[in-house]
């Protein structure tokens, strides 16, 4: 596995090379760069590896500029010391947001994470969906909170702030319907109104009134009854049956 490292700490680059040798014997460590502009000319004249480590903050900026100046389809494991950038991270390729100092076991975990993803979708398609469907982080007294998709009941706002609602908890967050839309499958989870979105696994059955709108009954309680509009209906309906 051919791995490159973005890192302008020396010392932390290096480390980082050693645990991931230490861990896998097939590991090659292609490259270890410092700065957003050694990157970009180093991208432009090798291929793609099988897997970037980052750190968030390089020397000449962030790095999330590059990655979306290049469009670069690789899976990226960010590593920093700064927890305020998870949602952005996993807008650009992340599947693993790691918090320095980076624990030798976290690591492992995040590289069994990545030969999971690889072994469930085909190459073209790990690429392809990595943008969604990912894990979602909030935070939650002072923790940064990893959150399956699979895990959400609903997702709702309540005097304009957006929550998440799962079996074992309810997570306040900052971000808005939208922004979390984006980092959802358009396959498992619906914009039922301006209120709720909803996963189709979570959809217990769907009731039509006079007026042609949809009431959605899911398998958990909501706060309120979750309105599809008439507008919404027929691409609800469809969204459903696919």
């Amino acid at each position: 596995m051919n791995v490159l490292i973005l890192e302008d700490e020396r010392k932390a680059a290096n480390e980082l090379k050693q645990s991931l040798e230490n861990l896998r014997s097939d590991i090659h460590v292609c490259a270890i760069l410092e700065s957003i502009e050694e990157a970009r000319v180093w991208f432009a004249t090798h291929e793609l590896p099988d897997l970037i480590f980052a750190d968030i903050i390089l020397s000449d900026g962030k790095v999330f500029h590059l990655l979306k100046e290049l469009l670069i389809k690789a899976p990226i494991i960010f590593c920093t010391a700064y927890d305020e950038f998870a949602l952005e991270a996993f807008e650009t390729n992340g599947i693993d947001y790691l918090l320095k100092p980076i624990e030798e076991e976290k690591l492992g975990k995040s590289l069994e994470k990545v030969e999971t993803l690889k072994s469930v979708f085909s190459q073209q398609s790990f690429l392809e969906d990595m943008s969604r469907s990912k894990t979602i982080f909030v935070h939650f007294r002072d923790r940064l909170i990893p959150i399956e998709p699979s895990a959400i009941n609903f997702i709702y706002t309540r005097n304009h702030v957006a929550h998440i609602h799962t079996d074992c908890q309810q997570y306040e967050i900052r971000e808005t319907l939208d922004e979390l839309l984006d980092l959802l499958s358009e396959r498992d989870f619906f914009r039922a109104n301006r209120q709720y979105i909803i996963p189709r696994q979570k959809v217990q059955h769907v009731e039509r009134s006079f007026t042609r709108k949809l009431t959605v009954i899911l398998t958990v309680s909501s706060p309120q009854p979750i309105i599809v509009s008439k507008a919404r209906a027929s691409e609800f309906l469809q969204w459903l049956k696919d």
